[in-house]
C-alpha cells in the first residue's frame, strides 16, 4: 500500500501539473471567440450599421461595425466581453443613433473572423487602430465615450488611461460589470491556486482607474458570478470625480440591461451630449 508521504507526493505533483496546465492554456480561457460568423448587421437588426477595415499598428486588418454621429454629437466606442461578437451587442445601439449619437462596435483580433491572436497588448493595439479609425471620421478622442462590457472594461481604461496621459483626454467612460484587474478576477475564480500571479494579461484596471480624467459611469450587478460586485465598488471609489454609479440589486454579469440599465446609460449619455 502506498505510503501517506507517496500519496503526499503525487499530491503536490498533480497540483503543479494543473498549475502548469493553467498557466500555458490561460488565453484560451480568458478569450472565447466564437467559432462562427457573426450575422450582418441588417440580420443583427441594426441595418444602419456599415462594416468597416481599418489596420493596427502591426498589420492586422480588423472589422467593426460603425454609424456615423449627427453632427454634434459624440461617438459610443464599445468594446465588448470575451465571448460572443459583435452582434450578441448591436440590441443596446438602437436607442443611441436614434439620439443622434455615433456608434463603433470595435472588433478584437480573433474575434468575429479577425485575424491575429488576442493578448492584453493586441487589444490595446485594435484599440488604437479604432481611435485612429474614428479620428479620420471627425470624431476625435474628446468626442468619444468610451463603453467598456466586462473584459472590454479592462480594453477602455487602458485606452482612457492612454489618452489621458497624452493630454487627449476622452468625453466620457463608461464600465459595465468593470473588475479590478485580470489578476485579482482570476484568484476569485481559483481560490486554491495562486492564480494571481500567473496570469499574463492583467489589465491593471485599479491602477488606472484613478488617473483617468472623464465623467465616469459604472455598473454592475450584486448578483454576478463571473466578475465580484466587490472589483466594481473598489473601481468607482478610485475613480475620480464626476461619476456615478448603479448598483443593479438582482443583475448579474451579463443582464443588466434586462433590470433598466439601458434608461441610466441614456441618461448619462444625454448629460455628454
Amino acid at each position: 500500500m502506498p505510503t501517506f508521504l507517496s500519496l503526499l507526493v503525487g499530491a503536490f505533483v498533480c497540483y503543479i501539473a494543473i498549475i502548469g496546465l493553467m498557466y500555458v492554456g490561460q488565453r484560451s480561457l480568458m478569450y472565447v471567440p466564437p467559432r462562427t460568423p457573426p450575422p450582418s448587421p441588417a440580420e443583427a437588426g441594426v441595418p444602419e450599421f456599415d462594416i468597416v477595415s481599418y489596420k493596427t499598428e502591426d498589420g492586422l486588418n480588423l472589422a467593426g461595425w460603425h454609424h456615423p454621429a449627427k453632427p454634434g454629437h459624440p461617438t459610443i466606442l464599445y468594446f465588448q466581453g470575451n465571448a460572443g461578437h459583435t452582434a450578441d451587442r448591436a440590441y443596446k445601439a438602437p436607442k443611441w443613433v436614434n439620439e443622434g449619437f455615433g456608434v463603433f462596435f470595435a472588433g478584437y483580433r480573433g474575434y468575429s473572423g479577425n485575424p491575429g491572436k488576442p493578448s492584453e497588448t493586441g487589444l490595446a493595439l485594435d484599440a488604437d487602430a479604432a481611435v485612429v479609425f474614428l479620428a479620420k471620421k471627425n470624431a476625435p478622442p474628446n468626442h468619444l465615450i468610451l463603453y467598456g462590457e466586462s473584459l472590454g472594461t479592462g480594453v477602455s481604461s487602458d485606452l482612457a488611461y492612454r489618452l489621458a496621459q497624452e493630454q487627449t483626454p476622452v468625453a466620457g467612460l463608461i464600465l459595465e460589470s468593470p473588475f479590478t484587474s485580470m489578476a485579482n478576477a482570476a484568484q476569485s475564480h481559483y481560490p486554491w491556486l495562486p492564480a494571481r500571479y500567473l496570469v499574463k494579461d492583467r489589465f491593471e484596471t485599479l491602477d488606472k482607474i484613478s488617473k483617468i480624467k472623464a465623467p465616469l459611469l459604472v455598473l454592475h450587478g450584486d448578483a454576478d458570478r463571473i466578475v465580484p460586485f466587490s472589483h466594481g465598488k473598489t473601481v468607482f471609489t478610485a475613480a475620480l470625480e464626476p461619476k456615478q454609479a448603479e448598483w443593479v440589486e438582482g443583475g448579474g454579469h451579463s443582464d443588466l440591461y434586462d433590470f433598466g440599465a439601458a434608461g441610466v446609460v441614456g441618461e448619462f449619455l444625454d448629460s455628454l451630449k
